[in-house]
């Protein structure tokens, strides 16, 4: 039976028709990008194309199983090899069967990045450096960089210069060594690894080419230098690759995207077809003219011209607020106000911000005005402590060589304390083996007493009574054996308190989750379900059938679409942040931001700005953000509506709609005294600290003054400094000198 295209638009059906060849396809928002690469696989399967040949590849497990429906839902030949999944899932899945090559077992474990960090954390103390001075989680941020520009730890040893980058050094080197002697990956390892084993081992990489001859690659904007390699490897034999992709959405630089690799795909390969899908099936006009009006600003792009053919729309609401908290109570009002003449659900809605700290104020709106929400963003379902403990359990069970997933289960035990702990951990690194063999040779050590040693051997049966288990019983059933012999449950009821009882709320959840796994996977196993949950995603939690308001950062809201949208923070310094001022590109991907938020958005779109903001515990006076002074007369007079909520007087005046250069009397006393400030007219006691000073601090070494707020004795300063990264300081107590 052959795919019937005729729903396709004509350059949507010219790029799902071109099979052979590279192909790259510029996807405007909300142009059906995720229907093109679908009917473009199953039109591959209908030409003859075994499903086995195809790896499809995108970003989150979310994408990755609505593409899965997709093409089942329009193939009628079978798909049961056809691998579809997330770069780091489908690579992981090929370290699974490869890995031995260089040096990993089948059963290595995957370190999400709280396990990354604290490992981090405990190498940097057998080097005795500061985690006071020197945050983990930066030199994590720091090390996952440098793999993802394919920086490797002995590359990196010729590079360090700084006292911070020599640190970084140390620790980059025992992590690396680390982690091979764990038989662990984090998750960059999981993209480096693949390039490592192709370049070893020219076979296997041949072996993965015959398999892979047809590669599709979903929101390649978005790629970092590695997988830009690894699927540059795959593809060189047969060139078959189609990536899909819009210039004008990537924004993840902060974590290692290069948008520059969309730019290169046409020098890469000289023979490349490219299409270009611009018609817009989201937004209304308004919205999509505003987007446009937004981009344009943007040097380095790829030209393209959205267009819909949906309605005109209800104008943009522009709302300038007094302060932060008056912004979080509007956004709510016009919640209810919407949900009242519109009849529309809570889930319509999205409460977008440039940073989770900006979350706070929102949810408390929420809960004043008795808004149920849900915060993609937070402490994610398996972060939490008490999952963390039974996946402790889980992962030493596969893999007895993780000793974080050990020192962690020891932590748990009762009667067994850090110096017990710290013994075993040096016998580990003395004798070069993992905690778990060194407690096999507890009969030949005298080290312990006979009530640590006897404690020590029930935990070591346990461990192994559940290793035999895992291949006699369900992965369903093995948990729930492991979650009732540890006696965690039991625990948590003797507290009887609320937090206990939302704890065993989560592990019943997990049980659930687990079950799912079972229920949904022909080949289910302890291995696959550790893996699958290792690799989940914010947006892989969102829950699409709670009714609620969705508070997220913009970062997260891409992929989404919302019938009503508000973009909230719209000032400078917050959005584009303020350590994006300084470079031009910066700003660019700052921009990009911007117009994902707007694009995310059906029907109706707010956007907040606020002229006071409690910012690090004190009160900032804000500045418009810079995007916004960027729209063009036209565009605003014709598709925006400026609200001022003024409430300076101690009562609310009625909104009022004013043109681009609207005034009101009430906010121009304010407005003064704010131009006065700005300018350090009142009793500036440091006039020389100012955005874009360089300065020498005794402590931190050089730095650049980002920004300055308050005044007088209480004057602060953001500075960021080439080693320790963004501090904020108050400038009397500090000792420095202007360089």
């Amino acid at each position: 039976m052959s795919i019937e295209l005729t729903s396709l638009n004509p350059e949507q059906k010219k790029a799902v028709e071109e099979i052979n060849g590279p192909c790259m396809i510029i996807a405007g928002a909300g142009s059906g990008k995720t229907r093109v690469l679908t009917y473009k696989i199953a039109y591959l399967i209908d030409k003859g194309i075994n499903p086995v040949n195809i790896l499809a590849l995108t970003f989150t497990n979310k994408a990755a199983d609505e593409m899965k429906e997709r093409v089942i839902q329009l193939c009628s030949n079978s798909v049961n090899h056809l691998w579809i999944g997330t770069f780091h899932s489908m690579f992981a899945r090929i370290l699974r069967n490869e890995g031995e090559y260089i040096g990993f077992s089948r059963y290595f474990s995957i370190y999400d990045t709280t396990d990354s960090t604290n490992f981090i954390k405990a190498i940097m103390d057998s080097h005795n450096i500061s985690t006071e001075k020197f945050n983990p989680k930066s030199i994590q941020g720091t090390i996952s960089n440098l793999k993802n520009k394919l920086i490797y730890p002995e590359i990196f040893s010729t590079m360090a210069q700084t006292f911070y980058e020599k640190k970084v050094d140390a620790v980059y080197r025992d992590y690396q060594a680390g982690l091979l002697k764990n038989n662990s990956m984090d998750f960059d390892d999981l993209l480096l690894k693949p390039i490592e084993l192709f370049g070893k081992f020219p076979e296997i990489l041949d072996k993965y080419q015959e398999r892979f001859k047809y590669i599709l690659v979903d929101e390649y904007q978005d790629t970092n230098r590695a997988q830009y390699e690894v699927l540059r490897m795959l593809a060189l034999k047969y060139k078959n690759i189609s990536v899909v992709g819009d210039d004008a959405q990537s924004i993840y630089k902060w974590r290692g995207a290069e948008i520059q690799n969309i730019f290169d795909f046409e020098t890469e390969y000289k023979d490349v077809k490219i299409f270009r899908l611009e018609q817009n099936y989201r937004s209304t006009k308004k919205i999509l003219n505003l987007a446009d009006d937004v981009i344009k600003n943007n040097k380095r792009r790829i030209e393209k011209k959205l267009w819909t053919d949906n309605i005109k729309g209800e104008d943009i609401i522009l709302i300038e607020n007094s302060t932060d908290r008056e912004e979080s109570d509007r956004i709510a009002k016009y919640i209810q106000n919407e949900i009242h003449n519109k009849k529309i659900n809570f889930k319509d809605f999205a409460i977008l911000y440039r940073t989770n700290a900006q979350s706070r104020t929102i949810e408390d709106s929420m809960r004043q005005y008795n808004l149920p929400c849900i915060i993609i963003g937070g402490i994610r379902f398996y972060q939490r402590k008490e999952i963390k403990d039974i996946l402790a359990y889980l992962k030493i069970i596969i893999n007895e060589s993780d000793n974080e997933s050990m020192m962690r289960i020891l932590l748990l035990c009762e009667g067994i304390g850090k110096t017990t702990i710290d013994k075993l951990l040096n016998k580990s690194e003395k004798e070069n083996k993992s905690i778990f063999d060194c407690l096999k040779l507890l009969d030949k050590t005298d080290d312990f007493s006979q009530r640590i040693r006897n404690k020590l051997i029930e935990l070591l049966n346990f461990i192994f009574k559940y290793k035999y288990l895992k291949d006699e019983m369900s992965v369903s059933e093995l948990v729930r054996g492991v979650i009732d012999e540890i006696g965690i449950i039991k625990n948590l009821k003797q507290d009887e308190t609320v937090e206990s009882e939302e704890r065993i709320n989560n592990i019943n959840e997990l049980l659930s989750a687990v079950a799912e796994y079972d229920d949904t996977n022909d080949k289910s196993n302890l291995t696959g379900f550790l893996e699958k949950v290792s690799l989940v995603s914010d947006i892989d939690e969102l829950d699409n059938k709670k009714n609620a308001v969705t508070l997220m950062t913009l970062h997260s809201a891409k992929g989404l679409e919302f019938p009503v949208v508000f973009i909230t923070g719209m000032e400078e310094g917050l959005f584009p942040v303020s350590v994006s001022l300084d470079k031009e590109d910066d700003i660019e991907e700052e921009r990009r931001l911007f117009y994902v938020g707007i694009t995310r958005s059906i029907k109706k779109l707010y956007i907040t700005f606020s002229n006071l903001r409690y910012r690090f515990g004190n009160p900032s006076y804000q500045m418009k953000s810079r995007f916004i002074k960027e729209i063009s007369p036209d565009v605003f007079s014709e598709n925006i509506k400026f609200h001022i909520y003024d409430k300076f007087k101690g009562h609310e005046k009625k909104d009022i709609i004013l043109g681009m250069y609207g005034k009101q009397k009430s906010i121009k006393k304010f407005s003064k005294k704010r131009e006065i400030e700005d300018e350090g007219i009142i009793d500036d006691k440091f006039p020389e600290i100012r955005k874009g000073v360089n300065i020498f601090h005794n402590t931190f070494g050089n730095g650049k003054v980002i920004s300055t707020s308050g005044k007088g004795l209480e004057k602060k300063a953001e500075i960021y400094f080439d080693e320790v990264g963004m501090k904020k300081i108050i400038l009397r107590f500090a000792k420095f000198r202007v360089v």
